[in-house]
């Protein structure tokens, strides 16, 4: 009876995911900004907690920064943020990401998230369709002297931090992504949903 209570729950909390209006990129110029403000922000603050992860900047042929990705936003247990792509360090567009189970502790309501693609193939999937971490993808909890450690594992490197409190490394299997062009964002917008993982 339990296991079928929360599998009901998980799966309202998907089904209202549709109707929430959760589109890839905010729907206003105004949000728009507040989100590249929070974009800017958050790569001050990995910076800040580690310059080691500027290596990541310098070499990834793209990469995309996810702010705030709150837990428990629509569905007990899961979490859901939205973010900017970048493409050899120039803003391309616009990710959701999306988490049914977030399978890990950490400190307050949200943490922050940067993927790091180490050339264009690994970039192209991310960008081309629906994009789904397999299950051995870890986000490295950003340190002093973190970066300096990792290395790129099936083409990305993942980093997070909470917005409070100490955070482990996380497995972030299952997280989803959607991407829409900067460029469709003013006029009818796109987004591709073929499941692969990587």
């Amino acid at each position: 009876m339990a296991r079928s209570h929360v599998t009901t729950m998980v799966l309202y909390g998907l089904t209202m995911m549709g109707f929430c209006g959760c589109s890839t990129a905010p729907k206003t110029p105004e949000a728009r900004d507040v989100l590249d403000s929070q974009v800017n922000e958050t790569i001050a603050i990995f910076k800040n907690k580690d310059p080691e992860i500027q290596r990541f900047f310098d070499t990834a042929y793209g990469y995309a920064v996810f702010p705030k990705v709150a837990k428990g936003a629509f569905w007990v247990g899961g979490a859901y943020g939205k973010g900017e792509v970048y493409e050899q360090s120039r803003m391309v567009g616009y990710s959701s990401l999306s988490q049914a189970t977030v399978g890990f502790s950490f400190g307050g309501e949200f943490f922050r998230e940067i993927v790091f693609f180490t050339d264009k193939v690994e970039y192209d999937k991310f960008r081309s369709e629906e994009y789904v971490f397999s299950a051995q993808v870890t986000g490295v909890a950003l340190t002093a002297g973190a970066a300096a450690k990792a290395d790129y594992s099936y083409g990305k490197a993942v980093f997070v931090i909470a917005d409070s409190g100490l955070m482990v490394d996380a497995s972030l299997g299952g997280q989803k992504f959607m991407y829409t062009p900067k460029s469709l964002v003013d006029g009818s917008e796109r987004e591709i949903s073929t499941s692969k993982m990587y």
